[in-house]
């Protein structure tokens, strides 16, 4: 048996749009690494270059204009190598960037019109998180222009509330709010992230991902994945997530007993008969997840051993100098964070943890 005979997709080329970082693991150094670890041919369109990720408070680089980000995809069109199966698009800095991202993705789905399940966008809106906008305003209504012509939207729950202008307090709000997107914008699959809700059937520290694909009459078929919480704040969670959707995503489709069919249906929505359970967005779901808590588990661990190494050399440094170290230990603490996906191929490959969805 060859290499080829493990991997968990078929020959499959993404259009990665997201931020780059010289250092560190978030954007496209996520999901360019976690996309061809597991079998992809990966294109990299990167919209700003950063030497390190905001979460530092410090950081020196440039943004991408909408212009260079056509011009790049211009390029890659006259030499052909606009031949994607899949397209990712995360941080996009301003509303004519994104409005530039959306045509590019609008340009793919058109060229895949004659062959439909051809093509598949996976956007996350990445707008803001714990009630606050880190983009401009201006963002929020383009990002809602361009959800009818995704085919699968990872918001997390604050980014869910822009999209469907629902207040999401409670289960019931939730599944209205997914509800609304799927009547409103068409969109086939949606995923919200990092759900952070009370329920008398969940643990007490425990996050939750809901998703959804809808009938074909807009309904949603919602399920949940209950997991538990890891007390620490890590930065490129979404993109990780993100970029493991992709591939997990297109591996259930293409498993799925029915595949050829799938494969060749729009935005590979499943027929109305399929239970929530059994949906492809579901059983990718499980997988992503697994993945996610075993690299974050040990990055949490990893971090531990490495801050009470630092906060020993701050705290002799700062004797010797009397002076504050509390910004040392914030930039030590930022690196420390950082995912460990190198380290940790099998987790991205083979996770061990089994979650499972459940019903909303």
């Amino acid at each position: 048996m060859n290499e080829e005979d493990h991997l968990p997709v078929p020959e499959t080329r993404v259009l990665a749009v997201a931020s780059h970082v010289v250092s560190g693991n978030v954007g496209n150094k996520i999901a360019v690494f976690s996309m061809q670890s597991l079998g992809c041919d990966v294109a990299a369109l990167n919209t700003v270059q950063f030497s390190n990720h905001t979460g530092y408070r410090q950081w020196t680089g440039t943004k991408v204009s909408a212009e260079e980000i056509t011009d790049l995809y211009r390029g890659l069109k006259q030499s052909y190598l606009d031949d994607f199966d899949m397209m990712l698009s995360g941080y996009i800095p301003g509303a004519p960037a994104l409005e530039a991202v959306g045509q590019i993705a609008q340009d793919l789905k058109r060229k895949a019109e004659a062959r439909s399940g051809s093509f598949f966008w996976v956007l996350d809106p990445v707008m803001g998180d714990n009630g606050n906008l880190y983009v401009a305003q201006e963002v929020v209504p383009v990002y809602r222009s361009l959800i009818e012509h995704a085919d699968l939207i990872l918001p997390n729950q604050f980014e869910a509330e822009l999209l469907s202008e629902v207040k999401i307090e409670d289960i019931s709000s939730l599944s209205r709010a997914i509800q609304v997107m799927h009547e409103r914008f068409g969109i086939p699959h949606i995923v919200i992230t990092s759900v952070s809700l009370t329920h008398p059937g969940h643990p007490v520290s425990s996050l939750s991902v809901v998703g959804s694909t809808m009938t074909s009459d807009r309904k949603a078929r919602a399920f949940k994945i209950v997991f538990p919480a890891i007390d620490c704040y890590f930065s490129g969670t979404g993109d990780m997530f993100a970029s493991l959707m992709v591939v997990r995503m297109r591996e259930a489709v293409w498993n799925n007993a029915e595949e050829n069919k799938l494969m060749a249906t729009e935005s590979w929505v499943s027929d109305d008969g399929v239970d929530a359970l059994d949906l492809p967005l579901a059983k990718a779901a499980e997988k992503v997840l697994a993945s996610m808590h075993e690299v974050l588990t040990k990055t949490s661990e990893a971090m531990d051993a490495e801050m009470k190494k630092a906060q020993g050399q701050a705290t002799a440094e700062t004797e010797k100098k009397n002076g504050d170290d509390g910004k040392r230990l914030h930039l030590l603490k930022s690196k420390a964070a950082e995912l460990r996906l190198v380290r940790h191929l099998d987790s991205l490959r083979h996770p061990k943890v089994d979650f499972r969805a459940e019903r909303m």
